[in-house]
């Protein structure tokens, strides 16, 4: 794949990017390659650079790199919405579970990623809708997770489920998550849920402070369909898609859970496997 155009998302205010950034166009710029920043980027680095909005760069750019944390790279997942655009995202700082590459790391990456030396990891996202008497109010995709649980009053959530179309339990809880293995590592992980290597073709159940103690986390194919409504509840109750939107649900209200068939690309630096990743970020294997 030919790049030419290459955009470039970060967090807003981080310091570091502007440090990094302008040496990073000029090194891009030096190669002939098209670079646009999104609008956080730009007031941030200042000056007259072209920018775009995010959803404006993942419709032109042929590769985006990510300068951030997870949260980061989850908006920009969010904004390149259906097409099939290359990620590679930077970590600076925190945990970034899927902020993979090192800023030691970037010159290098590029260089062989503009050079069609690279490989993606192509992560699956699911989609959720929200079904209020069989119309649809709202529909996302997300990267890591669906999540349902209250507000502010602690009154316990009841949730039917079904899976295909058959009845499989009501969970009393706080909330509920349904993840993809790229999100096992996230929400699910502190509720207690499974880590799930990103290949493995899967969806996790993972009941919030679940109030019968046998309701634990289930695994299931990620080819069905979960439909999941919301019981009478005085409270508020809302779906949150990885943790970034958020929606009011009401009483007798469906979530529909079902897998995208549009992937994310997530550039991998060379050598490195999941589970080095694992041990790096869980501190697997120390004591």
């Amino acid at each position: 794949m030919l790049m030419r155009k290459i955009g470039i998302t970060s967090k807003p205010k981080k310091a570091e990017v502007k440090a990094i950034v302008p040496p990073l166009l000029g090194w891009l710029r030096d190669r002939s390659l098209e670079v646009f920043m999104d609008r956080e980027t730009g007031d941030n680095v200042g000056g007259s650079h072209p920018c775009l909005s995010r959803e404006e760069i993942a419709s032109v750019a042929d590769l985006i790199v990510v300068l951030g944390g997870d949260g980061t790279l989850l908006a920009t997942a969010r904004a390149i919405q259906r097409r099939s655009v290359p990620i590679l995202a930077v970590n600076l700082g925190g945990l970034g579970f899927l902020t993979d590459v090192t800023l030691e790391e970037l010159y290098p990456t590029l260089e062989s990623v503009l050079a069609g030396k690279f490989t993606t990891d192509h992560r699956v996202r699911i989609e959720a809708v929200v079904l209020r008497h069989e119309e649809v109010i709202s529909s996302f995709l997300a990267l890591n997770d669906a999540v349902m649980n209250k507000g502010a009053i602690a009154r316990v959530l009841d949730f039917d489920m079904w899976v295909d179309g058959r009845f499989m339990s009501t969970y009393k809880s706080d909330g509920l998550i349904i993840a993809t293995p790229t999100g096992s590592t996230a929400y699910s992980l502190a509720a207690g849920g499974p880590v799930i290597v990103p290949s493995v073709n899967a969806f996790i159940v993972t009941p919030i402070c679940a109030h019968t103690l046998t309701n634990r986390p289930i695994v299931l194919e990620d080819t069905v369909t979960i439909n999941v409504a919301m019981k009478d509840h005085q409270e508020s109750v809302y779906l949150t898609i990885d943790g970034q939107m958020a929606v009011a649900l009401r009483s007798d209200d469906h979530v529909q859970v079902r897998k995208s068939p549009c992937l994310i690309e997530l550039v991998q630096p060379a050598g490195r496997t999941y589970f080095e990743v694992l041990r790096k970020k869980l501190k697997w294997g120390e004591r």
